[in-house]
């Protein structure tokens, strides 16, 4: 097996499920005009995809365990290339949901699949590993509107989403040509195993703390720019690149990560980001400057940046032998978090705004340091394996 090449796998995996979470919201105007439909009805895209995304966290794990990662990795790409080719061309609105439910399921195997088999084969460095891998989300999740916002004008919205689909192919091809780790419940279903990892309250503890990072990574990333609109009075433009700087500052925390790592713990970085995350609410929501504000909102980005990285590398360090099962586990929990947490957020911010609601972030991050110090403690705890 050779690891470098594995990792690249993993990275364009990773892109590609950025990809996935971006194309839809940023081609979603040319689908409301394309099938005439109204915003309930294009809001039951985004829950069709969450739902495929789920889905395939969900059933990863034990299918990896048991039969190893190319075969899957390599199914996802196909799925999220076809259901792409589906967007771009669906005759009707229902074709189109079977495009969208294809990407969605195919995201969440990448999403999961990628990360556990880079905790699988990363040893020492898994953390740092972890956090670049992190990088490809958002150069994934950047590239889309950038894309698309670029070349627009030049060309359809169809041609350039099948552009999208068609360069799918590539990973596809360097996964079907490399050797990954070999299965590691190639005798043996890995179901019960499965059941018994629900029972170690460890990695329920890992899951509960990616149910609070991503919960609030995705509010904080959902409701921004109308923060700064309805509170601060910024333009719908200025607003989308204030949002652009909590992207930019978790990417470049990503990226130092692994210096970081270099001079500390994992658990001591992520209470270093969580601090600053901190600094970074307290500044957004408690000033009336939009400079205070938007420094804030990068801020957020840097405090946000380690914890999967972290989490998942403790996950991987504590489930070597289970570990597609356990990621399967502690990412089914994160994406409830990212479905539930900004679902309230806008649920209290339509009662008492969003300058209100979103005190639910700094609370978020002084539960997760919480956490993560309990964890510091539980962690010598035995592993409950299959």
């Amino acid at each position: 097996m050779n690891r470098r090449a594995v990792f690249a796998v993993a990275c364009l995996g990773m892109l590609v499920f950025g990809i996935v979470l971006t194309t839809l919201g940023t081609a979603l105007p040319a689908i409301i005009g394309r099938f005439d439909i109204d915003k309930a009805s294009a809001g039951t895209l985004f829950l069709l995809m969450s739902f495929g995304i789920m889905a395939g966290s969900l059933v990863f794990g034990p299918i990896v365990d048991r039969h190893g990662y190319k075969g899957m990795l390599a199914a996802a790409f196909a799925l999220v290339g076809v259901g792409l080719e589906l967007i771009a061309f669906a005759p009707t609105l229902a074709v189109l949901r079977i495009g969208v439910a294809l990407i969605g399921f195919g995201g969440g195997i990448l999403n999961g699949g990628t990360n556990a088999v880079v905790a699988a084969t990363s040893g020492d460095s898994r953390t740092a590993d972890l956090s670049v891998l992190g990088i490809f989300f958002g150069i994934g999740a950047v590239g889309v509107p950038f894309a698309l916002g670029m070349l627009q004008s030049q060309l359809s919205f169809e041609a350039l989403v099948a552009g999208i689909g068609a360069i799918v192919v590539v990973p596809l091809t360097l996964t079907l040509s490399v050797a990954f780790p070999a299965p590691q419940h190639a005798q043996g279903a890995p179901l019960a195993a499965g059941t018994k990892l629900l029972r170690d309250p460890v990695l329920l503890l890992y899951g509960g703390m990616l149910f609070l990072a991503s919960g609030m990574e995705i509010t904080v990333g959902g409701w921004t720019s109308t923060f700064f609109s309805e509170e601060l009075g910024v333009s719908a433009e200025q607003a989308t690149r204030i949002l652009s700087l909590y992207w930019l500052g978790m990417m470049l925390a990503r990226l130092a990560l692994g210096s970081v790592l270099r001079y500390t713990t994992p658990a001591r970085a992520l209470i270093g980001c969580v601090t600053i995350g901190l600094l970074g609410a307290a500044l957004m929501l408690g000033s009336q400057s939009v400079v205070t504000a938007a420094t804030g909102t990068f801020l957020l980005g840097v405090g946000f940046a380690a914890s999967f990285p972290v989490v998942l590398g403790f996950v991987g360090e504590r489930h070597p032998d289970s570990a597609g099962t356990a990621f399967s586990i502690v990412l089914v929990m994160a994406l409830t978090g990212g479905m539930l947490l900004p679902w309230a957020t806008g649920v209290i911010g339509a009662a008492q705004g969003l300058r209100t609601s979103f005190l639910a972030v700094p609370i978020g991050l002084v539960t997760l340091a919480s956490l993560v110090t309990f964890s510091t403690r539980r962690r010598a705890a035995p592993a409950v394996t299959g």
